[in-house]
């Protein structure tokens, strides 16, 4: 699969990430994930758990915030520093360096997002 992050459904989503839209977010990557076929299909799922857990952070939710991010650190461990056009390794040591947070019980819902940066070529 093509990952292009600046049209589409992935587009979308990732603006509406970056603008602490989670829930819509999730549900512009859960479209193009319905379609993925393996490998990108648990790349995505990885993905959209990550913004689920800011919906849940946002919504005073520590202990589903904590499980989705674990969930999504499992999943996205396994690909390469750089996969679908994605930083994996810049991301998942902000999974990281959140769960590690929501362990000490600092104030949860104003952890930052975890970075989810596309390298956008430019023609």
């Amino acid at each position: 699969m093509e990952f292009d992050w600046t049209q589409g459904a992935l587009a979308e989503g990732l603006r509406r990430y970056n603008a602490g839209d989670f829930f819509a977010a999730h549900e512009a990557w859960e479209t193009v994930w319905l379609e993925a076929h393996e490998p990108d299909k648990t790349f995505l799922q990885g993905l959209i758990q990550v913004t689920a857990a800011f919906h849940h952070l946002r919504h005073n939710n520590p202990v589903g915030a904590g499980r989705l991010l674990h969930a999504a650190l499992r999943r996205l461990e396994l690909y390469p520093a750089w996969f679908g056009g994605i930083s994996v390794t810049t991301l998942c040591t902000d999974i990281r360096e959140r769960i590690q947070a929501l362990h000490a019980d600092e104030a949860t819902p104003k952890l930052a997002r975890a970075r989810i940066l596309p390298v956008i070529s430019i023609q």
